[in-house]
This record gives C-alpha cells, sequence and structure tokens, in this order.
C-alpha cells in the first residue's frame, strides 16, 4: 500500500513537470493592421502595444495601407520572425483567409479584431456587434427625420465583416419603417472622409430632397456632412456615423453630424493581447466574443472624449 502511494505521487510529479515543460509562454506578438491611417485602427494599436508592455510583450506590428496582397506578404515575413501569436485585422474581404492558413500552418495562433476571414476564421474574433448596433444608429437618424423620407447610404469596404453586418443592422430598421426610401447606395475602398465628400457630393446632385444618411465609419459620416455643408441644401439633412473615433466625437460635439456609435477599441486590443496569453498556454478560449457599441450623440459625447472605452 506504502509504495502504490509512492508510485501514484511520482507519477503524479512526473505528469506535474511535463505540463510545466509543454506550458508556453508568449514573448512575441505580431500584430497585422489593415491600415494606420485610420483612428480607430490605430486606436486598437495603441491599446494592444500599451497591454502587451505591461506583460513584458515584444509586439510587432505591420500596417497594410489597405492593400490586401501587401498584408499577406508582411504577414509571411512575421511568421519568419517567430512571433506567438497573430493579432490580425484584414485589409479586405478577398485575401483574408491567406494570412489565417500560413499561420496555422506554422502553429501560430490567430487572434482576429474587427474583422473576421470568411471561410478560415482565427482562434477566436473580437469585434463589435454591428448588427445590433447599426440597427441603433439608423433607428436614430429615422426618428430624428420623422420617420420618413428618402435615405442613402455610404457603405464600407465591400464584404468585410463590418460593411455586411452594419448594412444588416440597418436595413432591418430602413424595414420597421415603410416610409423611409433608400435612393442610393454606394460603397468606399478605405472607409476615409475623402471618400464620404465625393460620394456624397454624387448623390447630392443626384438627389437633391435626400435627408436621411447613414455612413458606415465616421470618416465618411465627416466627408457627407462637409459634402453636406458645401452643397448647402434648403433641407435638414440627419447623419448617422459608426465607430466613435476621436476626431469624429469632437465634431459630434460641435454639432457637425447627429450620431454614431462608439466601440470599445481600447477593451478590444487589451482583450486580444488576453486572448494570445490564453490560447498559447493552452486554455480554451470562445470562438466569438462581440462587444457592444454605446449610441452617442451630443448629449453623451463628453464622456467618451473624456475617456474612451
Amino acid at each position: 500500500m506504502k509504495l502504490t502511494r509512492i508510485l501514484f505521487a511520482s507519477a503524479a510529479v512526473l505528469a506535474l513537470s511535463l505540463n510545466m515543460a509543454e506550458a508556453k509562454e508568449v514573448k512575441k506578438i505580431g500584430l497585422a493592421v489593415a491600415n494606420l491611417q485610420a483612428n480607430f485602427f490605430n486606436q486598437i494599436k495603441q491599446s494592444v502595444e500599451a497591454e502587451a508592455k505591461s506583460r513584458g510583450i515584444e509586439v510587432i506590428t505591420v500596417d497594410a495601407k489597405g492593400d490586401g496582397p501587401t498584408q499577406v506578404n508582411q504577414i509571411q515575413d512575421l511568421l519568419t520572425r517567430n512571433v506567438d501569436a497573430l493579432i490580425y485585422i484584414p485589409a479586405g474581404a478577398a485575401a483574408a483567409t491567406v494570412p489565417v492558413k500560413l499561420a496555422k500552418a506554422a502553429g501560430v495562433p490567430v487572434i482576429n479584431i474587427d474583422r473576421n476571414a470568411d471561410g478560415a476564421p482565427g482562434d477566436t474574433f473580437i469585434a463589435t456587434d454591428s448588427v445590433a448596433s447599426a440597427n441603433d444608429v439608423c433607428k436614430h437618424i429615422i426618428e430624428k427625420a420623422g420617420g420618413k423620407g428618402k435615405m442613402v447610404i455610404i457603405h464600407g469596404q465591400k464584404g468585410t465583416t463590418p460593411e455586411v453586418d452594419r448594412t444588416k443592422g440597418c436595413m432591418e430598421a430602413v424595414k420597421a419603417n415603410p416610409d423611409v426610401k433608400i435612393v442610393a447606395e454606394q460603397w468606399s475602398n478605405m472607409w476615409s472622409q475623402d471618400e464620404g465628400f465625393q460620394i456624397m457630393q454624387n448623390m447630392l446632385q443626384a438627389n437633391p430632397d435626400v435627408s436621411i444618411v447613414f455612413a458606415q465609419a465616421d470618416g465618411l459620416a465627416l466627408g457627407a456632412a462637409q459634402a453636406i455643408k458645401v452643397g448647402k441644401p434648403s433641407q435638414k439633412i440627419v447623419v448617422g456615423g459608426f465607430d466613435g473615433d476621436t476626431a469624429a466625437l469632437e465634431a459630434l460635439k460641435n454639432g457637425v453630424f447627429d450620431v454614431t456609435a462608439t466601440q470599445q477599441t481600447q477593451k478590444m486590443g487589451r482583450m486580444a493581447v488576453d486572448m494570445a496569453v490564453k490560447i498559447v498556454g493552452g486554455e480554451k478560449v470562445e470562438p466569438v466574443q462581440l462587444l457592444n457599441a454605446t449610441l452617442t450623440t451630443k448629449d453623451n459625447v463628453a464622456g467618451f472624449i473624456a475617456n474612451h472605452p
């Protein structure tokens, strides 16, 4: 009996030693960002780097500048630099699956933020519940327009996760309001203010009596608001955005546009690093983790300017 107890104890110690030997530690993270010209992605980058630094983890950041093939090459390079995990924001829908497959083949876990790779998801996906939040934004702008009128939608990059989900959420609000008619839609490539301005100028020329605008990113909303100011329509045009970008929140405070959905960018960055540590350490994590965004107007914007979530 005594010998059995000794053997059992020895086996337990051996198993513990093997588990400790197998446990992996994150020392280096690759961060592949879609486009650092966008404030939204910059906020996530800063949060990832700050959280990693607090944990003693090195971060190698690469910026695809909106180009999918460039991002594939960048991630190939990251994988040769022995990163322990990849935090990945796809630059577009078309080639989004390639980096995930490359990382998986190299045994590197993938944490996707904001955009998922359709058909080849990472180990976990962290994003805003864009369907629910876009529904809130579109409900608000429709109500503010009196529940009726001609509406235009300035989409983000076609086929990306946020573009698809924000379209779905907004359309639910439109369908619930039969007196609202969508008269024009156009897709952007970079979600940028310049694109928003150009697209809205064209839409106003074709539809001078439009009264509701849903721009699927704050950059697009700011551009649309600028085009409306230049165009000087006789009617009030209600403009809704999405993201809670720092510059856009200031503009919202000053009445440049009407509403946005403020995403938890700082939390996304912290979560991504935490997920990398957990996955590499052998822990199971949820495959999809959706966060709430807060409907933000002139009435509550000050709190988000002071402390972005």
